[in-house]
Protein backbone atom coordinates (compact mmCIF):
# COMPACT_ATOMS: atom_id res chain seq x y z
CA UNK A 1 0.00 0.00 0.00
CA UNK A 2 1.43 3.74 -1.10
CA UNK A 3 1.88 5.83 1.82
CA UNK A 4 0.33 8.86 2.53
CA UNK A 5 1.49 11.81 0.74
CA UNK A 6 -0.84 14.10 2.82
CA UNK A 7 1.42 17.47 3.56
CA UNK A 8 4.19 16.93 1.13
CA UNK A 9 3.79 19.78 -1.00
CA UNK A 10 5.18 22.27 2.44
CA UNK A 11 8.65 21.11 2.07
CA UNK A 12 8.60 21.46 -1.81
CA UNK A 13 6.93 25.32 -1.26
CA UNK A 14 9.20 26.32 1.67
CA UNK A 15 12.08 25.11 -0.72
CA UNK A 16 11.18 26.74 -3.67
CA UNK A 17 9.98 30.16 -1.90
CA UNK A 18 13.66 30.72 -0.16
CA UNK A 19 15.15 29.86 -3.99
CA UNK A 20 12.93 32.45 -5.14
CA UNK A 21 14.11 34.90 -2.41
CA UNK A 22 17.98 34.21 -2.57
CA UNK A 23 17.38 34.19 -6.70
CA UNK A 24 15.64 38.08 -5.91
CA UNK A 25 18.40 38.64 -3.48
CA UNK A 26 21.19 37.95 -6.17
CA UNK A 27 19.47 39.97 -9.07
CA UNK A 28 18.89 42.97 -6.98
CA UNK A 29 23.02 42.77 -5.60
CA UNK A 30 24.05 42.48 -9.08
CA UNK A 31 21.82 45.08 -10.31
CA UNK A 32 23.07 47.73 -7.86
CA UNK A 33 27.02 46.73 -8.81
CA UNK A 34 26.53 47.25 -12.36
CA UNK A 35 25.09 50.74 -11.49
CA UNK A 36 27.51 51.14 -8.85
CA UNK A 37 30.44 50.21 -11.55
CA UNK A 38 28.49 52.45 -14.01
CA UNK A 39 28.37 55.27 -11.99
CA UNK A 40 32.32 55.28 -11.07
CA UNK A 41 32.83 54.91 -14.79
CA UNK A 42 31.10 58.12 -15.33
CA UNK A 43 33.21 60.03 -12.86
CA UNK A 44 36.13 58.66 -14.01
CA UNK A 45 35.33 59.97 -17.81
CA UNK A 46 34.62 63.02 -16.58
CA UNK A 47 38.06 63.07 -14.52
CA UNK A 48 39.87 61.87 -17.55
CA UNK A 49 38.04 64.64 -19.84
CA UNK A 50 39.10 67.42 -17.24
CA UNK A 51 42.63 65.56 -17.22
CA UNK A 52 42.86 65.62 -21.52
CA UNK A 53 42.35 69.62 -20.97
CA UNK A 54 44.80 70.07 -18.61
CA UNK A 55 47.44 71.37 -20.83
CA UNK A 56 48.95 74.91 -21.13
CA UNK A 57 48.78 77.18 -24.01
CA UNK A 58 52.41 77.22 -24.35
CA UNK A 59 52.50 73.29 -24.74
CA UNK A 60 50.27 73.38 -27.82
CA UNK A 61 52.93 72.81 -30.78
CA UNK A 62 52.51 72.59 -34.45
CA UNK A 63 52.99 69.18 -36.33
CA UNK A 64 52.25 68.40 -39.85
CA UNK A 65 48.94 66.81 -38.31
CA UNK A 66 48.15 70.17 -37.07
CA UNK A 67 48.30 71.51 -33.64
CA UNK A 68 49.14 68.85 -30.84
CA UNK A 69 49.24 69.77 -27.14
CA UNK A 70 51.70 68.11 -24.95
CA UNK A 71 50.18 66.82 -21.47
CA UNK A 72 52.35 66.25 -18.04
CA UNK A 73 51.55 63.68 -15.67
CA UNK A 74 51.54 66.16 -12.62
CA UNK A 75 49.25 68.72 -14.20
CA UNK A 76 46.89 65.75 -14.99
CA UNK A 77 46.73 64.66 -11.87
CA UNK A 78 46.18 68.05 -10.12
CA UNK A 79 43.43 68.74 -12.34
CA UNK A 80 41.88 65.13 -11.95
CA UNK A 81 42.67 66.23 -7.71
CA UNK A 82 40.56 69.55 -8.30
CA UNK A 83 37.89 68.03 -10.57
CA UNK A 84 36.79 65.16 -7.72
CA UNK A 85 37.36 67.98 -4.81
CA UNK A 86 34.42 70.11 -6.85
CA UNK A 87 32.91 67.82 -8.72
CA UNK A 88 29.44 69.86 -8.76
CA UNK A 89 27.70 67.50 -11.13
CA UNK A 90 25.07 64.50 -10.37
CA UNK A 91 27.99 61.61 -9.48
CA UNK A 92 29.30 63.86 -6.56
CA UNK A 93 33.00 62.31 -5.67
CA UNK A 94 31.09 62.91 -1.80
CA UNK A 95 28.74 59.67 -2.84
CA UNK A 96 31.29 56.80 -3.39
CA UNK A 97 32.62 55.12 -0.07
CA UNK A 98 36.19 55.39 -0.42
CA UNK A 99 37.09 56.74 -3.46
CA UNK A 100 40.25 56.87 -4.45
CA UNK A 101 42.35 58.23 -7.42
CA UNK A 102 44.73 54.95 -7.91
CA UNK A 103 46.15 55.92 -11.12
CA UNK A 104 45.73 59.74 -13.10
CA UNK A 105 48.44 60.69 -15.31
CA UNK A 106 49.53 60.37 -19.12
CA UNK A 107 51.92 57.80 -20.74
CA UNK A 108 51.88 59.32 -24.37
CA UNK A 109 51.92 62.92 -23.75
CA UNK A 110 48.77 63.00 -25.59
CA UNK A 111 46.11 61.24 -23.57
CA UNK A 112 45.07 61.25 -19.72
CA UNK A 113 44.25 57.83 -17.91
CA UNK A 114 42.62 57.72 -15.03
CA UNK A 115 41.81 54.90 -13.10
CA UNK A 116 39.26 55.48 -9.67
CA UNK A 117 38.07 52.79 -7.26
CA UNK A 118 35.55 52.75 -4.34
CA UNK A 119 34.15 50.42 -2.16
CA UNK A 120 30.49 48.95 -3.21
CA UNK A 121 28.02 47.55 -0.78
CA UNK A 122 24.83 45.74 -1.68
CA UNK A 123 21.33 46.39 -0.67
CA UNK A 124 21.18 43.74 1.02
CA UNK A 125 23.66 41.41 3.33
CA UNK A 126 23.20 37.90 2.66
CA UNK A 127 25.46 34.67 2.68
CA UNK A 128 25.11 34.64 -1.46
CA UNK A 129 27.11 38.05 -1.45
CA UNK A 130 29.96 39.50 0.00
CA UNK A 131 29.77 42.93 2.36
CA UNK A 132 31.44 44.87 0.05
CA UNK A 133 33.98 45.13 -1.98
CA UNK A 134 36.68 47.82 -3.88
CA UNK A 135 35.52 48.20 -7.66
CA UNK A 136 37.46 50.43 -10.41
CA UNK A 137 37.32 52.19 -13.55
CA UNK A 138 39.55 53.24 -16.10
CA UNK A 139 38.86 56.00 -18.38
CA UNK A 140 41.29 57.37 -20.78
CA UNK A 141 40.58 60.91 -23.08
CA UNK A 142 42.30 63.08 -25.46
CA UNK A 143 42.49 66.35 -26.42
CA UNK A 144 41.88 67.09 -29.72
CA UNK A 145 41.99 69.81 -31.79
CA UNK A 146 39.22 70.36 -34.79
Amino acid sequence: MLADDTGSTLPLVIFYGFLALALVLIVAAASSLYLERKRLFTLADGAALVGAESFDLDAVTLTGHGPRATLLPGQVHAAVASYLAGNPTGAEAGEFEGLVVDRATTVDGESATVTVSAIWHPPVVTVFVPEGMRIDATAVARSVFG
